[in-house]
């Protein structure tokens, strides 16, 4: 089995599409207003974002995007204008992260862990 994609709600689906562009997302299905999927630069896994009238006030959907190189990905986002919530950051389970918010405030998490992803010390065998 394979994670194929993730949807999350919008209130407002150009808004979102601009801003996932932005964090270098490749729009591949345009169904304007209503419905969007990415394709996200590494692999094969997409991302979509539907319209809704509403959103949940206990969304608790966050996203993680991994990249190789977290302190090079989150400069050249800063000079695009993104705004992030925290500084890059090591955590306990040994990744480094730094978070944000996409413009309908789904929480985002921007981060690299290597062999830590799959592989960490504590791993069940």
């Amino acid at each position: 089995m394979n994670l194929n994609q993730v949807t999350i709600p919008s209130l407002d689906v150009a808004k979102s599409v601009e801003f996932y562009k932005t964090l270098g997302l490749q729009l591949i299905v345009d169904a304007m207003p209503r419905y969007i999927r990415f394709l996200c630069p590494d692999g094969d896994t997409t991302f979509s974002i539907h319209k809704v009238e509403s959103l949940s006030k206990n969304n608790q959907t966050i996203l993680y995007f991994e990249v190789d190189n977290l302190t090079e990905t989150v400069d050249t986002l800063k000079q695009k204008g993104i705004v992030f919530d925290t500084e890059i950051t090591k955590q306990s389970w040994l990744w480094t992260e730094i978070k944000l918010k996409d413009p309908d405030l789904n929480p985002i998490i921007i981060y690299t862990a290597g062999e830590n992803r799959k592989n960490p010390p504590w791993r069940i065998n």
